[in-house]
């Protein structure tokens, strides 16, 4: 008998494996058997999370992804989820899954886009697709493969886990009735949407989602986007700015994913990886109902409990938007082969599923 066996059998075995495997690497011991008596080896796994495990739709699913592994593992595959900043800073869970300084994160592409522009598209695109066709891209037009290609080069296997409703477009402290009130702000922003804000006059940064608020607060930053309004809600911007602005045109559907260390991923059993990959399949229908079935209450509070006046951008700033995009998109594919390829891939084919959107669908 090992040592270690000798631990687990004295009920210690949890903490002793977490010691001798550290942050990046996957815990292993030895614990149930199969039905013709082989072990079975229980692997742990440490997850950092970019989101808040409070935080509504995006953070709180974080650990129902992990019971939902332990739980179709029969125990055998432990996902221990840790907050922003307990293990690395939230904005670097990615790069430290790359590194192998954790072994897994919650995570979404974009955060990784300070690497490679390109890394934006698998998160979410200004004027982009809804749910469906976004689904359908990543899954039957090339999307996967390009994301799993790239991310690869940095040691990391990206899974989709989940995908969420189209965000609110931003928190104001005043109305915003034309593009010239836009001039002269800082905001937080995320992603490709970023480039389009300073290219008509604000000055953006990204922000971690539990600096957003102290930042708000303080007068750091004017305006704020997040994510949809039950996030939003939870992070209480609508105690600082009362202009709530939709639609999101930078943010229609964007995609989650749950991020592993490379070298872990292939250490993993076939069964594990299935267990994993299900999952997350399983997370991308749970959260793209609770996101859609939750926004319309958010709202509604925010709305007559906290006097937030919801808005929506009139055509003409739409019109700006989305022209100015168009002028930053052509610009990042001329500037980077990798943004071009994935840009390329979807604009392919969202012109051919164009003609199912405009017949299949109500308009």
């Amino acid at each position: 008998m090992t040592l270690l066996q000798i631990v687990l059998r004295a009920g210690l075995g949890a903490a002793l494996a977490t010691m001798v495997a550290g942050c990046g690497e996957p815990a292993r011991e030895s614990g149930e058997t199969t039905p013709a008596g082989q072990p079975v080896e229980k692997v742990t796994l440490n997850m950092a999370s970019v989101f808040p495990t409070s935080l509504a739709l995006l953070g709180e699913n974080a650990p129902k992804l992990a019971e939902n592994i332990r739980r179709a593992s029969g125990g055998t595959l432990e996902i221990k989820v840790f907050e922003p900043g307990a293990l690395v800073p939230g904005l670097e869970t990615i790069p430290a899954v790359g590194k192998g300084s954790v072994a897994a994160a919650w995570s979404s592409p974009g955060f990784f886009a300070g690497t490679d522009s390109a890394f934006n598209i698998f998160t979410t695109l200004p004027f982009g697709p809804g749910i469906p066709e976004f689904v359908a891209w990543m899954y039957f037009g090339g999307g996967l493969e390009i994301q799993n290609e790239l991310f690869g080069k940095h040691n990391i296997h990206a899974i989709p886990c989940g995908i969420t409703p189209p965000e609110a477009s931003g928190w104001f402290r005043k109305e915003i009735n034309t593009v010239e009130d836009l001039k002269g702000l800082k905001m937080r922003f995320f992603g490709m949407g970023a480039k389009v804000m300073e290219r008509l006059g604000v000055a953006t940064q990204l922000l971690a989602p539990g600096d957003i608020f102290p930042a708000l607060q303080l007068g750091t930053i004017d305006a704020t986007e997040f994510a949809n309004p039950s996030a939003d809600e939870k992070l209480g911007f609508y105690q600082v700015a009362k202009y709530y602005y939709f639609p999101g045109w930078h943010q229609q559907a964007s995609l989650n994913d749950f991020f592993i260390n490379k070298q872990v991923w292939a250490s993993l059993s076939d069964t594990h990886k299935a267990v994993i990959e299900q999952a997350c399949g399983d997370m991308l229908r749970h959260i793209m109902a609770q996101g859609e079935a939750t926004q319309w209450a958010a709202m509604k509070r925010m709305r007559d409990k906290h006097g937030v006046q919801i808005r929506r951008w009139p055509p003409q700033v739409l019109a700006a938007f989305e022209k100015t995009w168009n002028e930053v998109a052509a610009e990042e594919a001329a500037a980077n082969p990798n943004f071009k390829r994935a840009y390329e891939s979807y604009r392919q084919f969202r012109e051919n599923y164009a003609i199912w959107r405009e017949y299949g669908y109500l308009q």
